[in-house]
């Protein structure tokens, strides 16, 4: 039985889709609906729903859930079980789509710390959403990210944070030496439905696609056995919320857009580039009014300034206060890299040292090819050095006796006499390890041999890469 559906001129409120027929009706944001006459590329077929279950369109959804894994939902099932739940079930579930029928779970709350302090709560849904939220995602991508903004980054196919960070330090270069770095407060958290949803309504006609994603929004929260209504917001781990982040988020491009200002936007990150403290004042003002106006959506003013760029932070990323800036790591993301190996390090005292090493290497890779980018070798120099230091930490306390400590650093290359004075200092742990005793005996190259990544050869490497890709090489590949 096909659903009846009301004809798009009926301004009566949709009991799922809320206010959001074809004129907004709600205050302070009626200014969105009059560019939806004028787009000219919306879907007016009333198939989309056909082309979300459709059996290619579903089995790549199947595939990217299973590939990220993830824990389950409400329902306790998990991805390992999903496949044999879909051979007795997916007609029924595909049924109940296409007839407007599926009711999705509440969701499962968790909460994160954050690497800012305090805690962000996530929403699991149950893998079976996170399914059909896959297929909707990779249904409505092609829909709208061809309308997306150039200068829009985040949760994009060819597009990166290394691209966004890029582009800003190209404005910084071109003399836009002020930056109007705004934060969005809970902005997953406190997504307005209706304005949203009349976005959405733009591009996509299918009544039954929109009230599905009306009722993903509003599904419950649960939290300790209870579930939690949501009348706003849309949480975080669903494969939808990159998505409807970017169509809400795009209004404000267009609004940047307008006025012609250099931004760059990655997510709810947004920076915008001026050259004047005068200038950035004046657009904080002027774009917080409109993101609260048109939007509802509310600046974090305490995260929120305008500044220079060497003393702000953008995806990790700082650079250095000169007329043609470089890009370094942020000294925050410094400290929290270290705040992540500190607990490492903890756990390795009763452990080999290889053992530790094993742990931090992926660590170290992964954290170093993030910011790959990076122009400035300090850093990464300190940061050697302190590891180095930790593991010798770690091993002065394994050593524990006098007699032993001796003996190992004698192994290590030290005169008996030093080795014997060094062992019996009386100091503890860490400034043994900084001492020259141990530095002598535990050198980088022991290290190395050990397999410890290094953060500042890495740096070289990339640099090096960095310059082949710019200048070229004449060097023969054999």
């Amino acid at each position: 039985m096909s659903l009846e559906v009301q004809s798009s001129r009926e301004e009566t409120p949709d009991p799922i889709l809320g206010n959001s027929s074809r004129k907004l009706q709600t205050p302070g944001v009626g200014a969105l609906s009059d560019t939806a006459g004028r787009d000219g590329d919306c879907r007016e077929e009333e198939g989309l729903m056909e082309s979300v279950v459709e059996r290619g369109n579903m089995t790549a959804a199947y595939k990217r859930v299973v590939g990220n894994r993830g824990s389950g939902g409400v329902d306790g099932m998990s991805v390992t079980t999903l496949k044999r739940y879909l051979k007795t079930q997916w007609e029924r579930i595909k049924e109940e789509l296409l007839e407007n029928r599926y009711m999705p779970s509440p969701v499962r709350a968790v909460e994160i710390p954050k690497p800012s302090g305090g805690m962000r709560k996530l929403g699991i849904p149950t893998v079976m959403d996170r399914l059909i939220g896959q297929g909707l995602h990779q249904a409505l991508e092609p829909i709208f990210d061809k309308g997306f903004s150039k200068s829009s980054f985040g949760f994009r196919r060819g597009r990166s944070a290394h691209q966004a960070v890029e582009r800003a330090r190209g404005y910084v270069a071109e003399g836009y030496q002020w930056v109007v770095d705004i934060d969005l407060e809970k902005f997953f958290d406190t997504v307005n439905h209706d304005v949203l949803m009349s976005l959405v309504a733009r591009k996509v006609k299918d009544k039954r696609v929109l009230r599905l994603i009306r009722r993903y929004l509003q599904a419950g929260i649960m939290l300790d056995g209870l579930v939690e209504a949501r009348a706003e917001g849309t949480p975080q781990g669903s494969p939808l919320s990159p998505l409807l982040s970017n169509v809400m988020l795009d209004e404000l491009d267009k609004e940047l857009e307008r006025r012609g200002h250099r931004f760059i936007r990655y997510a709810d990150d947004c920076n915008i580039y001026v050259r004047s403290e005068r200038a950035g004042q004046r657009v904080m003002k002027t774009i917080t009014a409109y993101l609260s106006k048109r939007l509802r959506l509310r600046v974090n003013g305490e995260k929120s300034a305008v500044g220079r760029p060497h003393k702000r932070k953008f995806l990790g990323y700082s650079m250095t206060a000169e007329p043609t800036p470089r890009l370094r790591v942020s000294p925050q993301n410094e400290q929290r890299l270290k705040a992540k190996l500190r607990e490492i390090f903890r756990r390795g005292r009763g452990r080999s040292l290889n053992r530790v090493i094993e742990e931090l290497s992926p660590i170290l890779r992964g954290w170093m090819h993030y910011f790959r980018l990076s122009e400035v070798k300090r850093p990464f120099e300190e940061i050697d050095e302190w590891i180095r230091r930790k593991l010798r930490c770690i091993l002065w306390r394994q050593w524990k006796h006098a007699v032993t400590r001796a003996k190992k650093l004698v192994q290590q290359g030290l005169d008996e006499e030093r080795a014997l004075q060094s062992a019996g200092n009386g100091r503890g742990p860490w400034w043994n390890a900084g001492a020259s005793h141990m530095n002598t005996a535990l050198r980088k190259a022991y290290f190395d041999r050990v397999g410890l990544v290094s953060l500042l050869e890495m740096f070289r490497s990339f640099r090096n890469q960095s310059r082949t890709a710019v200048y070229g090489t004449v060097r023969t590949v054999v």
